[in-house]
């Protein structure tokens, strides 16, 4: 069987690369829709944490599990969601993932393993470790990933969450993405370690702190959890150390972060990381250009495939609701 180290060659690199190139793409154009107002509501951007979304999901099968956050569309799209739909359901479209009825932080996909990004800030934690006693009594081999962030370690479903998975030995990892902010709150006035991933003593699990804008540390810290957890030793708590180039939201000025933690971000773009290593595996400048062209080719497809999808229509604004014409007629 190959290792993960066996695997992190040119063409791996290549491809963490599309995929890494592909989410800021995608982000920059949201960013760009949502300041023309072309998108209602609000959008949470991924732009800086490309890294660790992507070497996490590629240290996972097609048949293993995610889910996700607010700020999700990088996830997502590392995991294979495909980005026509994601931007239509950005817009609102009847062609986008939930019929343009969930909006930036409700794609789900679930023959991709997609199970559904989420508002509410840790409750896709718990759902992930529901996935994985599915996988675990149902013995499909497979694992789920809960992504989550630093402000969500907090909360009481995660420590709840992370107790059960590691008594019951879950096939499971959780996914820590720390960019030091809890919306404007920087973490460490609110937590007294400087290791997140610590918290795993507790439960007597592996905790494991890695550089979130290194793609390749990150797949292999991921690769040897998800190993863990699928040959039935149960999860790992997995802490990926992050930067988040824009504010808590699109058109945050995030003027509570000093100008040193962008400054130090950026000197430390993954994306800059990824061409640099190609380049030194022999990969010529050229090659990575024609990547970079097709990404913005598919970026501004999906542009236009949303901006000229149908709208949903009004009379099927209970659709998907309910279960069923009886239940419906009842709660009705």
């Amino acid at each position: 069987m190959k290792t993960a180290e066996t695997l992190c060659g040119a063409d791996w690199y290549r491809e963490a690369y599309r995929r890494m190139a592909l989410i800021r793409g995608f982000e920059t154009k949201a960013a760009e829709c949502f300041t023309r107002s072309e998108l209602a509501g609000n959008i949470h951007l991924y732009m800086g944490q490309e890294a660790s979304g992507v070497g996490a999901c590629l240290a996972l099968k097609e048949s293993d599990y995610i889910t996700s956050t607010h700020r999700g569309h990088g996830h997502c799209l590392a995991k294979g969601a495909s980005t026509d739909r994601s931007m239509a359901e950005l817009f609102g479209k009847e062609t986008g993932y939930c019929r343009g009825r969930g909006g930036s932080m409700h794609i789900v996909d679930v023959n991709r393993g997609i199970l559904g990004a989420n508002g509410i800030v840790g409750a896709g934690i718990p759902l992930a470790a529901g996935s994985a006693l599915v996988s675990k009594i149902k013995g499909d081999g497979a694992v789920t990933m809960a992504f989550f962030g630093d402000g969500a370690s907090n909360q009481g479903t995660f420590h709840e969450t992370l107790n059960m998975a590691a008594a019951w030995k879950l096939p499971m990892v959780f996914l820590l993405e720390n960019n030091h902010y809890g919306v404007s709150t920087e973490i460490h006035r609110i937590t007294n370690t400087d290791r997140l991933a610590g918290r795993a003593d507790a439960y007597g699990i592996p905790g494991v702190t890695v550089d979130g804008t290194d793609v390749e540390a990150v797949f292999h810290t991921v690769a040897g959890a998800v190993e863990r957890a699928r040959s039935g030793d149960g999860p790992s708590l997995i802490e990926t150390m992050v930067y988040r180039y824009q504010g808590h939201y699109c058109g945050d000025p995030a003027a509570y972060r000093p100008k040193e933690y962008l400054e130090e971000g950026k000197s430390k773009d993954p994306i800059d990381k990824a061409r640099a290593r190609l380049l030194e595996l022999g990969v010529q400048d050229e090659e990575i250009e024609a990547i970079d062209r097709s990404v913005s080719a598919e970026i501004e497809g999906a542009y236009q495939f949303a901006k000229n999808s149908p709208d949903p229509d009004p009379k099927a604004v209970i659709e998907d609701v309910y279960s069923s014409d009886n239940e419906r007629s009842v709660l009705r």
